[in-house]
C-alpha cells in the first residue's frame, strides 16, 4: 500500500468470506463489489469477520478493485 495520502478510506458490507481471509465487500459509496483482506493488526488481536459485518475499508487511489479491512464497525 502507498502512503496514508493515498489511501481512500470507505465502508462497506462483507457479502463473502473467501479463503486466506479474504472477503468480497460490497461499498456503500458506489454499489461496487471489491476484494478486501485484513489489515496485519486485525490478525493479531485475532478479530473475527463474518458476512453481514460492516467494516472500513482503505484502498488506494491507484488500483480500485482490491482493498484492506482496517477495522470493524
Amino acid at each position: 500500500m502507498p502512503k496514508n495520502d493515498d489511501l481512500l478510506e470507505v465502508e462497506g458490507e462483507i457479502v463473502e468470506v473467501l479463503p486466506n481471509q479474504t472477503f468480497n465487500v460490497l461499498l456503500d459509496v458506489n454499489k461496487s463489489m471489491i476484494v478486501c483482506y485484513t489489515s496485519g493488526r486485525m490478525r493479531q488481536n485475532k478479530i473475527r469477520l463474518v458476512a453481514g459485518d460492516r467494516v472500513k475499508v482503505e484502498m488506494s487511489s491507484y488500483d480500485l478493485s482490491k482493498g484492506r479491512i482496517s477495522f470493524r464497525i
